[in-house]
């Protein structure tokens, strides 16, 4: 008998046939128990859906029973099929691919087809998405549908595909580094490599990216919907105020919802992110035909992640965007590899969310652990200090918990002043603490209410302080507490491997600290330093979004002004006020304030090389946003109307004031003088908190150098 093309096809395709053992498995046993069945492959386009269906077609006529594949989007009339194409056979097995369509699954497929089956009949059905969940809440579905959902082959199961089909050994590496086990990806790699083009690599040919989007992607309704599908591939995860500050459009919705419909886009606990396939196609096809919408994307996003530490005050929601501001800076040759656990994309977001931090300091069990893991890598002395530290209430110490419940590690803080409590005997005697004093007390500038933050202990149970989830949880947690816990003028951070880390901390601009060095256990700790007066919370996150984009990182500096931070103290700082306050409604009553210069005005200010008027005006804003939290304040609203009709309005002499408050003189003056104390204060916690009451604004940093010390002055 002459063999038919089809059956050539066929064969050649069983040939091909790699891994899907646990599919395969479920498959065999349902064909021998010689029940009726629904079984429903379902996974990304591409992933080998429908050459598994071909592969259970195989394992049934091997068996002896007839099979009939069908295609949903080619089916006129299921009725008619039923007629025509499927046979009245008990043992009948039925397989239809391309699913897509909900109302095809729902209404033609649920209510028309299956019911009419024999009831013995074994039935496989393909599709991107899961079946409804009409279906799995159906008590009459119940033992009858099986759920298989397709993902990644493995490594070897991979690299077997690419032998079977003819690509060579040194080539295989790159493809599988590529494709991540996506079998449609490694037959286009093969397709490539036979045909002598580059079959993959770090940066993937054009002719692969394009063919992959082109089977991987549905299709796209308009330019803004691809500009969405675009987005997402550059950020860790997606919500949809963020695909709106991306898109700038003020509602996201339909194209968030259109988004979450794709068989390419999974959903998880942050948002929802493409397949990292997926991702990787868009963002290397992003990076060569328009390299400048990848940037401004980048862009966009730094911004709204910015946002969120300045226009709300959910902590939990600001320590999530943390991982995603990083992920931005995973292709950083600089800190990239320090950010492995984030730059892997949602795989690796999905390890740093099994990991937990305690929500306070910790005592009890949870300390034994820490003081254990200390003693593991720095020995009992280590552990010793732990301990001590956290019966002082200037230290505090945190766990890293696995999903286990078990210490992965820990972190212990230490606020430190200008110097140690005289009337403190049991302050532990800590060589770090011992060196960070020495150099706060000669180079920090710390004032009264100023507190530099000592980060004593920070460590991994499995790795100590190498790259890991662990060390990456810790790190963005830190970033936290310097942006709003904390919120110290200067923090000061040791590591055991200063020269592997120095790269990274000079691009967060920690520089580095010899003076502050020191020894424990043996060991040298080599110390950083960052001055969050020079370079507020705000400014540094501005700062790290141009070394992203930028081809030498380095290059972008700081942000500087013409003069240095003036530091007042508290009583300068007072005086200051009510000279401000007596200027304030002046065209240039503020010209020659000393707070210009201030913490508190730099942080207000929209770039660091704000000129006088930018800066009185970030001043009168920053007297009129204390008064109205006075006003605000039931017990300051009778300080604030003496302000008001003194300083903010004023009525012209203090005598028309406590006219106007209908107020006896001394009444006044002595609300007046509750104001300005009120007011002082209100001010005054801003500058020791790093400028404006969220943190700071863009640009608002100064210094001479990046990774330089601080660089203050004090009022002649």
């Amino acid at each position: 008998m002459t063999d038919r093309l089809g059956d050539r096809l066929a064969t050649a395709r069983e040939e091909g046939f790699v891994g899907r053992r646990r599919e395969t498995a479920a498959f065999r046993a349902l064909l021998a128990a010689g029940r009726g069945a629904v079984v429903y492959v379902h996974g990304p386009g591409g992933i080998g859906k429908t050459t598994l269906l071909h592969h259970f077609a195989q394992l049934a006529r091997r068996a002896g029973r007839p099979a009939v594949r069908l295609e949903a989007a080619g089916v006129r009339s299921y009725e008619e099929e039923l007629t025509e194409r499927i046979p009245d056979r008990p043992d009948l097995v039925l397989l239809i691919d391309g699913l897509d369509d909900p109302r095809v699954a729902r209404d033609t497929v649920h209510r028309e087809l299956l019911p009419r089956l024999p009831a013995d009949a074994l039935v496989a059905l393909a599709g991107r998405t899961a079946p409804p969940l009409s279906w799995r809440l159906d008590p009459a579905w119940q033992g009858l549908l099986r759920l298989l959902p397709l993902g990644p082959l493995d490594e070897a199961d991979s690299r077997e595909l690419l032998t079977r089909r003819g690509v060579p050994p040194a080539v295989q590496d790159q493809g599988l580094a590529f494709t991540r086990g996506h079998p449609l990806a490694l037959a286009l790699v093969a397709d490539v490599a036979a045909h002598g083009g580059e079959a993959a690599g770090a940066d993937p040919s054009p002719q692969i990216v394009r063919a992959l989007l082109a089977s991987l992607l549905e299709a796209v309704p308009t330019p803004l919907h691809r500009t969405a599908l675009e987005a997402s591939s550059q950020v860790l995860s997606t919500t949809e105020p963020l695909l709106a500050a991306l898109l700038q459009v003020a509602d996201a919705r339909p194209y968030f919802d259109w988004l979450c419909g794709l068989s390419a886009v999974e959903s998880g606990l942050r948002g929802v992110h493409p397949h990292d396939l997926v991702r990787d196609a868009l963002d290397a096809e992003l990076r060569w035909r328009d390299p400048e919408r990848r940037a401004a994307l980048h862009r966009r996003a730094s911004a709204y992640y910015q946002r969120l530490f300045t226009q709300e005050d959910d902590r939990a929601r600001q320590r999530a965007v943390l991982a995603d501001f990083a992920y931005l800076h995973r292709d950083s040759p600089v800190v990239g590899p320090l950010l492995e656990p984030v730059a892997r994309g949602a795989a690796g977001a999905a390890r740093l969310d099994r990991l937990s931090v305690s929500p306070g300091p910790v005592s009890g069990g949870e300390l034994v652990e820490a003081c254990t893991i200390a003693a593991i890598h720095e020995g009992i002395e280590a552990a010793r200090l732990v301990h001590d530290w956290s019966r002082r209430p200037e230290a505090e110490t945190y766990t890293v918990r696995g999903p286990d419940g078990v210490a992965a590690g820990f972190y212990t803080l230490i606020e430190l002043g200008g110097a140690p409590p005289a009337d403190a005997p049991d302050v532990p005697d800590d060589p770090a603490v011992r060196a960070a004093r020495g150099w706060l007390a000669e180079h920090g500038e710390l004032r009264g209410g100023e507190t530099a933050l000592l980060v004593r202990f920070w460590m991994s149970r499995d790795e100590y302080q190498a790259v890991s989830p662990v060390q990456t949880l810790i790190t963005l947690r830190l970033t936290h507490h310097y942006l709003t816990d904390h919120k110290p003028a200067v923090t000061l951070l040791p590591f055991a491997d200063p020269e592997f880390w120095e790269p990274g901390c000079a691009y967060v601009d920690f520089a580095r600290l010899p003076a502050a060095d020191f020894t424990a256990a043996g060991r040298r700790f080599g110390m950083f330093v960052h001055d969050w007066r020079r370079v507020p919370a705000l400014a540094w996150l501005a700062m790290l979004t141009e070394r992203e984009r930028a081809e030498d990182p380095f290059a972008v500096t700081p942000p500087a002004a013409s003069d240095p931070l003036r530091v007042l103290d508290r009583e300068e700082f007072a005086e200051a006020v009510r000279d401000a306050l007596r200027g304030l409604v002046r065209a240039d009553g503020l010209r020659d304030s000393p707070l210009l210069r201030t913490r508190l005005v730099a942080g207000r200010c929209a770039a660091g090389e704000a000129g006088p008027k930018e800066r009185a005006a970030a001043l009168r804003e920053a007297v009129r946003a204390a008064a109205a939290a006075l006003e605000a304040s039931p017990q300051d609203r009778r300080a604030f109307r003496a302000l008001h009709h003194t300083y903010l309005r004023p009525a012209g002499t203090q005598a028309r004031a406590a006219e106007l408050l209908r107020l006896p003189m001394t009444t006044y003056r002595r609300h007046l003088t509750a104001g300005i104390a009120r007011l002082t204060e209100l001010l005054w916690q801003e500058e020791l908190e790093g400028g404006g009451p969220e943190d700071g604004g863009p640009g608002a940093g100064e210094g001479d150098r990046p990774g330089g010390p601080p660089e203050v002055s004090r009022p002649e």
